[in-house]
Order: C-alpha cells, then structure tokens, then sequence
C-alpha cells in the first residue's frame, strides 16, 4: 500500500467514526475542532482548535451508552457463567470473580472477533494496532533499560501471558460460536494471546474508570485508571481516546450522566491542541503504561535505591560483620520498619486550575525512609558493636558518607554516563524505543545526581556550622 494511499484509509476510518459518534448521540463542537493525523509527530490522531476557544467550552460529550462495558457488551449476557465466576484449571472446582480487567479484556476481543457485526467496529477501527509500551519490546529494546525502574517484573510480560493463557484465551477457545461469527476463520492460541495483549494494552492506555461521577471522587486522573483493585467497573470511551495527554495540559474530563470534556484555559488558541492530563506520571511510568514519554513529565521523575546497594556500603564503611547487620534487619523486619527499596523524587507541585505546571520542581531531601532506616540499623550495630561508634564520629557523616556512596554506586549500575547519554540523544538517527529508554534512564540519572549535589550542600552546610563559620544551610 503506497503512503497515499495508507493516508486515505487512515482518512476514511476518521471520518467514518466522527459519523457514527454522532450518531450514537454524541456531541462534537466541529465548528470548533478537527481531528488531525498526527503520525508525523508519533502521536496518532489528534483534536486540534480550529479557532481561539473560551475558557469552560464543553468541546465534546460522549453518552454512557457509546461506551464499551460489560454493561454495554452483549456478552456478558451469553456467557453468565464466565462473567459471574471464573472456575479454575482442570480438576480445580474453587471459583473466583472475573475482575474487571479480565472482563474488559473479553469484551473487547468479542467485539475485535465480531467484525462488521460489532456495534462498535467504527470506533474499534481508530483504536492503536501496534504499541511502544516495553511489554512488547525486544530483548535487546529492554536491555535499553537496564538499571532504571523499569524491571522486568514491572514489565510485566511473563505475568501477563501467564493470566491471559489461563483466564482469556481459554474462554475463547471453548465457546467459539459466540466469539466468531458464521464462516469466520478460527485464531491461534498465540493469535489469540497476542489479541489479547494487544487488547489489555488499549485498555491500560485509555480505560475509565466507571464510578468515577463527579470532580470530588478520590480517584486521580480524571478518571483513567491503572492501579485496579479488579472491583472498579471500567470501560473504553470513544472520543476520550483521541485526545492526546501531557503533564501541561488544557481540558478537563467531567463525569456525569454523559462525559463531557471542557476547556480549561483562559484561551485555548486556534491551531493548538487539546490535551488531556494522564496524572503526575514520572517518565518511566508513562512509558510504561502509554509507550511515550514527554519533556513536562521530567519533573516527576523518581529513582529508587535499593537497601541492598546501601547495606553493602554500609558493611564497608563500618568494617561490621555480614552477620551482625542480618541481626539488626531481622529486627527491624519483625517491627516492620524494614524497606528494601527507597524512591527519590522532586517535590513538584501540582498543575494549577488551567493545567499549566507553574511551580518549580526541586529536590528538598533524599529520602526520609531512607535516613531513618540507616540510623536505625546504626543504632542496632551500636548496641551490638558499641566499639565502632567513638565520640568523635558523628552518625550523620556515616548517614551522609554511606547514602553519598551507595547513589555513586546505583550511577554505576546504568550502562552509560550522563554525558553519553545527552549525546546519544542528539543523534538524527535513534530508533523511537531506544531514545524513549534514553530518556527514562537519563532523567533517573540526573536526579541521582541532584540527590548527590544535596547531600554534599548539607553536609558542607554541618561541617560550617561545627566550625562556627556559618549557620547550617537549609535544604
């Protein structure tokens, strides 16, 4: 297919899903909006103003029953006995519910198989075919990300295909009469595995959370949920997945008896586009969840340091014994007030009322936890080792001087510097995975270094102070 050609169709599958939204009873302003083709910009489609548009224009509504749920699907109604309870492998008779992602999942395969036949094949049409979430990356395209939060386990791709074997593709294949229509061809098991990643990808990207009715709900994001309890109905709302989402953004999507998106902005001017607000993602959160990052996520980038990476430097520091310190955890753990893991990140504010990151992200303290665990697991080593602790030394320098060496150390664990990394960035010829995984491991970097810079103003700021040349420094 030519490039003309794949415009026209990309063209055609718009245009005939603004017409049957509005027949649904949706409400789009398009004296006010256009849906534009952003591939260019690796960003899909896109709603863009047409002209300056007044702060609370309500820009789009979509009516609940345009939305795809379980309440809206009919396949609930044909497979009761799946919806209500999951049974177990062979020979297992335990049941359990279908959770509200499993469900979904379900529902928007059925639909996928139905075809024409879908109520919803105009919208289904629109919906991403491929992703850049690193659940689909290679191996080589992970290793990209080595070092950063983004583990494997977080990933997530073996957990993944683990559930969807044993809960998704399994109902498929044992009721294909009401998943595939007459004379429909059959799907793989690793067809329908990649369906149905394909599917919790989507869902993952742009699924609501249903409850959530009015602004003062507990649930952040304007509704788009990703932390589920399996409780939370979901379901995919058409239009709302067109908008695009950044950390600076200009609408607002308000729940109700139908869903409405409204401007937030004094003006938004003709010719920019509307973006939705996904939360205070760090990078490698959005990557994760939505397959792109943004610059204006930066400022919630977060690193995290393992206790381990800490222990070690701590045994070396101290000259204590493996053993001694095991004991010290133990009893911390029994207390619980033992962490394996420490997260650092800027205090960065909150958008204000029109969605513009106005206040200045810093970062004011390495990690409260972190400091706490440390000079309780000194204090048990002094109990059990009182010679290593004189007069002389003071437990915030070992505080200081252990963090300090165990943050050179987590530095140490990615695969390339600070410097090397800008200048890959710099590059005209990157493939879009790796200068995503670039980005992730660069913002994590630079704020393990702003994590070093601030220990060592503290601690010039103490060692002042115990001179009597200057007053402590204020983080």
């Amino acid at each position: 297919m030519s490039r003309a050609q794949a415009d026209d169709e990309f063209k055609g599958a718009t245009d005939r899903f603004l017409a049957w939204f509005k027949a649904g009873g949706g409400v789009f302003r398009d004296d006010l909006l256009e849906i534009q083709d952003l591939r260019d910009k690796d960003a899909g489609r896109g709603i863009i103003a047409k002209q300056d548009i007044p702060q609370d224009t309500t820009l789009f509504s979509i009516p609940r029953d345009l939305i795809i749920s379980v309440e809206t699907s009919e396949l609930p109604g044909k497979l009761p006995e799946v919806f209500d309870a999951f049974v177990g492998g062979e020979g297992d008779d335990e049941k359990e519910p279908l959770d509200s992602w499993t469900s979904l999942i379900l529902v928007m395969m059925y639909e996928h198989l139905q075809g024409d036949a879908s109520h919803w094949k105009p919208y289904l049409d629109v919906l991403p075919h491929t992703f850049d979430t690193p659940i689909f990356w290679s191996e080589a395209e992970l290793k990209e990300l080595e070092g950063t939060c983004l583990t494997a386990e977080k990933v997530g791709k073996q957990q993944s295909d683990d559930m969807l074997r044993s809960r998704v593709v399994p109902v498929i294949e044992q009721n294909p009469a009401i998943f595939y229509t007459e004379g429909a061809p059959r799907s793989s098991s690793e067809e329908l595995l990649d369906l149905a990643h394909r599917m919790g990808s989507i869902i993952m990207s742009y699924a609501f959370d249903l409850d959530n009715k009015d602004e003062e709900s507990d649930n952040e994001e304007d509704g788009w949920v990703e932390d589920r309890d399996g409780t939370t109905p979901l379901g995919m709302v058409p239009m709302a997945d067109i908008l695009n989402a950044n950390a600076d953004f200009n609408a607002h999507v308000n729940h109700g008896d139908s869903l409405e998106v409204t401007s937030l902005r004094s003006t938004l001017p003709a010719g920019s586009e509307v973006l939705n607000y996904y939360g205070p993602l760090p990078t490698s959160e959005l990557l994760r969840r939505y397959g792109y990052v943004t610059p204006e996520h930066a400022r919630y980038d977060v690193a995290e340091l393992s206790w381990s990476l800490v222990r070690a430097v701590l045994i070396e520091q101290l000259t204590v014994p493996e053993e001694v310190v095991s004991k010290v955890e133990a009893k911390l753990e029994e207390n619980e007030k033992f962490e394996e893991y420490f997260i650092i990140e800027r205090d960065s504010g909150d958008p204000d009322s029109e969605g513009q990151l106005t206040y200045s992200a810093q970062l004011r303290e390495v990690s409260p936890e972190l400091e706490e665990q440390v000079k309780a697991v000194f204090k048990g080593i002094k109990k059990q080792k009182p010679e290593l602790f004189s007069e002389k030394r003071k437990r915030i320098d070992d505080y200081q001087t252990i963090v300090e060496k165990a943050l050179i150390a987590k530095l140490a664990t990615y695969s390339t510097s600070v410097e090397e990394d800008e200048t890959l960035l710099k590059g005209d010829d990157l493939a879009e995975r790796r200068r995503m995984a670039i980005t992730v491991r660069l913002g994590e970097k630079r704020l393990l270094q702003e994590a070093l810079a601030l220990l060592q103003r503290n601690e010039e700021g103490e060692i002042k102070t115990q001179t009597g040349k200057k007053t402590k420094q204020s983080a």
